[in-house]
């Protein structure tokens, strides 16, 4: 049987769909390549965004910045030394982008001036640091993207 040009161009669009299609299935319905929306609440976050921008402008007026480190126990956030650590509060929030299940905040109570947040709540990789702290009666935020 002989096919002619016309026939094969026909069958050549026909393999070329189904292998494309066939990707497209395979990506929608395999779970490793499920991704969730970067937060569950994105509206309600973004109507926020203007508290969040005064508490980086008072964050900007500090002496001292919060700062942090890695060290073998996990990672230490260190409160500027100017502050008397029992007056601060707040939260601490680790947000891992490639895994929300990761994903943990922890309340800041302080007797000096380091937090630490465990290593056995941190995986390797990349991680966003968001410290919402308030410090007599004003509020500060800090947000940093750590690779652990």
């Amino acid at each position: 049987m002989k096919i002619n040009w016309g026939t094969g161009i026909v069958l050549a669009f026909i393999f070329f769909i189904s292998f494309i299609m066939y990707f497209v299935i395979s990506m929608t319905v395999n779970k490793k390549y499920e991704h969730d929306l970067v937060v569950e609440n994105y509206y309600n976050q973004e109507l926020e965004f203007e508290n969040e921008i005064n508490k980086q402008k008072n964050a900007q007026h500090l002496k001292e910045d919060i700062t942090w480190k890695r060290v073998p126990e996990g990672v230490v956030i260190t409160f500027p030394n100017d502050m008397e650590p029992s007056e601060i509060t707040g939260k601490v929030f680790l947000y891992r982008p490639s895994s929300k299940q990761l994903d943990f905040e922890s309340t800041i109570s302080l007797s000096d001036h380091n937090l630490l947040i465990p290593d056995k709540r941190l995986l390797g990789g990349r991680w966003n640091i968001k410290v919402d702290w308030q410090y007599k009666g004003n509020s500060y935020i800090y947000k940093k993207d750590i690779v652990y």
